[in-house]
């Protein structure tokens, strides 16, 4: 009986650490699918949509004046499904939260990489579970260009 009993607890301790480990885990792609909603809004022209997925923009004026300059530069216009080249980030697996500068290489097939910082901010811990915002986005900086 006792025996059982351990087993059992064993079983249970291994499902709830597995479960905080997948959820920790998956909050990268919480900020990826974040990042690409951002880059594919801004690919489209759409100024309502990148000010709605960047939290606080819209009454910080010079937040919005970046993104207006986003959306009428020609280069980061494009037709097409946007690809994610890569993705740093600074905030990547942080247990408490932190705030950064993500940097994000992206194209549509066909045409040149582009390179932004994103400005993310993690909050919560693994348990209450982790919130990912996006704050700022940059003008296109060099291709090697670090954030």
């Amino acid at each position: 009986m006792k025996r059982r009993l351990l087993i059992a607890l064993a079983v249970l301790l291994f499902l709830v650490v597995s479960g905080l480990l997948a959820r920790f885990l998956s909050i990268e792609n919480v900020e990826r699918d974040a990042d690409l909603a951002l880059i594919q809004a801004q690919a489209r022209g759409d100024y309502s949509g990148m000010l709605a997925r960047l939290h606080g923009c819209s009454a910080s004026p010079a937040c919005a004046a970046q993104i207006r300059a986003n959306v009428a530069n020609p280069r980061l216009r494009r037709a097409g499904a946007v690809k994610i080249l890569s993705l740093e980030s600074p905030t990547a697996y942080s247990l408490t939260g932190a705030t950064g500068r993500t940097r994000l290489a992206w194209t549509v097939i066909g045409t040149l990489p582009v390179v932004q910082c994103v400005t993310v901010r993690r909050s919560g811990n693994p348990i209450s579970g982790i919130d990912v915002t996006l704050l700022a986005l940059s003008p296109p900086i060099p291709n090697e260009g670090g954030c």
